[in-house]
């Protein structure tokens, strides 16, 4: 496996506050939120509908700039940079996997997976790139388009792109959310794999399986990390959420 960035901790939010709006209407996003991720873990952030999880990931990865309080990214802080620095950095430095799955449609598997690293202005590793796709399980489709793929064969091309640059930290919003239960549990097999070699990922889901291949998993509620769980199980991750979408549910009721 290719080292990574030598960073102890590529992704850090110190206080950071992300608000919405303005007046009577603003909605506060993430109140507060203080969290490091070391380098070589997999975290998993989990709550209830609308607790701040997708914004904590974009402030994370310098796609929405917090109202007050700092990121530091690969040991780069990012306030006070341009959008095109925070795009070269992300370039550099950090991969992404969505939900959809993002790729070119005229582009072959190998064209997708190594398309990011020319974007970047580098010369793919073809060794690399052949070894990412021999993981995912696709070695045998490498001249595919999208459309002769399956949902499952079309994200574990995005996961190969996001590993094939080589990044510091890869965050992950819902990646196996469009998938069949099989093909998830293989795509978070090949997570966990890369995990334990170095990678670190930072992943957003509400599925308590995913959660529990992470080392930790984040609860938020109401843009506030509220609790967290280490070597987490599938049963005592959706203890906790009900618990959490209780409670919220109950606050809401009392306001």
């Amino acid at each position: 496996m290719p080292t990574m960035t030598a960073v102890a901790s590529p992704v850090q939010l110190d206080a950071v506050r992300k608000t919405y709006g303005s007046g009577d209407s603003a909605v506060e996003a993430l109140a507060g939120v203080s969290v490091s991720f070391p380098a070589g873990s997999f975290t998993a952030v989990m709550g209830p509908s609308g607790s701040g999880k997708s914004t904590l990931l974009h402030c994370a990865a310098g796609l929405d700039e917090p109202t007050s309080g700092s990121v530091t990214l690969v040991g780069t802080p990012l306030k006070g940079k341009n959008e095109t620095q925070l795009t070269e950095l992300r370039r550099q430095h950090v991969s992404f996997i969505f939900q959809s799955f993002n790729l070119m449609p005229a582009l072959n598997v190998e064209q997708n997976v190594t398309l990011p690293t020319l974007l970047a202005g580098r010369e793919p590793d073809r060794a690399w790139v052949a070894q990412v796709i021999e993981r995912v399980g696709l070695a045998k489709r490498v001249k595919h388009r999208p459309g002769e793929l399956s949902g499952g064969q079309q994200q574990r091309v995005a996961i190969a792109r996001a590993l094939a640059s080589r990044p510091a930290v890869v965050f992950a919003d819902e990646p196996t959310g469009a998938l069949d239960t099989t093909t998830a549990l293989e795509v978070l097999t090949l997570m966990r794999e890369l995990v334990s070699e170095g990678q670190t990922i930072v992943m957003v889901t509400h599925d308590p399986v995913a959660a529990s291949y992470a080392d930790t998993v984040l609860f938020l509620v109401d843009g506030s990390i509220v609790t967290q769980m280490a070597t987490p199980t599938v049963e005592a991750v959706a203890g906790t959420l009900a618990d959490l979408g209780a409670r919220a549910k109950q606050a809401r009721g009392q306001r």
